[in-house]
């Protein structure tokens, strides 16, 4: 038996008045002025996600709750969950969750794991990478990450600079749920030869009775 399927109503009408296209631009900005710690991330879009749950759900969830190690979950509403953003106009339906022993700690103590994930259409940066220069630009100054792959000539993607929120789907994962899961970056190591914890990733297109309830826009 689901254990959030009878709190979807509650969750849905919390997200009511969600703005449904996110300019990169102004999302930015709002984040900043907001005083939210991830408005220099690359891939703003899940984290713009993440600052507009925490607007939205706070009279609901408890925030960075739990916390196993050094891994913590975005949301608690009886279960634990994680906020994502994923893009319908990609070739990945792959979603990269969170740390694997969180998650399993997390399965072993309340039994399941929820995910509330905003899906829709972006818009990609032009080939002059105007969005990409902005955003560097509006930061000040590159991020270490950013100094290194110049460093070392990597290919550098174009970035999301639109995204016209289509969908928010709640789905719940249970131990059963993980024989549709896979691992991500298991036996990857960082650049200070430390091995990267592995996480957990789901492909949005195996999903099936995962899928709670979702509030279309």
């Amino acid at each position: 038996m689901s254990k959030i399927k009878a709190y979807t109503a509650e969750i849905e009408a919390a997200f009511n008045g969600i703005p449904t296209v996110w300019d990169g631009k102004t999302a930015i900005i709002e984040m900043k002025e907001s005083g939210y710690p991830h408005w220099r991330q690359m891939e703003w879009i899940g984290f713009y996600f993440q600052h507009l749950c925490e607007q939205k759900l706070k009279n609901l969830f408890e925030f960075q709750k739990p916390k196993y190690g050094r891994a913590s979950f975005d949301g608690f509403f009886h279960i634990p969950f994680d906020f994502k953003a994923h893009a319908t106009n990609t070739s990945s339906h792959s979603i990269i969750v969170n740390d694997e022993e969180a998650i399993m700690c997390a399965l072993r103590d309340y039994g399941a794991v929820g995910l509330i994930i905003a899906v829709g259409d972006v818009v990609y940066n032009d080939e002059n990478r105007s969005f990409q220069k902005w955003h560097d630009d509006f930061k000040g100054k590159p991020s270490e990450y950013v100094l290194q792959n110049r460093e070392r000539g990597a290919w550098s993607r174009l970035r999301k600079y639109n995204m016209t929120l289509r969908q928010i789907t709640i789905a719940e994962l249970t131990k059963t749920s993980l024989l549709k899961c896979g691992s991500f970056q298991t036996n990857c190591r960082n650049s200070n030869g430390n091995i990267r914890r592995a996480k957990i990733s789901i492909d949005l297109e195996k999903l099936g009775s995962e899928i709670v309830h979702c509030i279309n826009y």
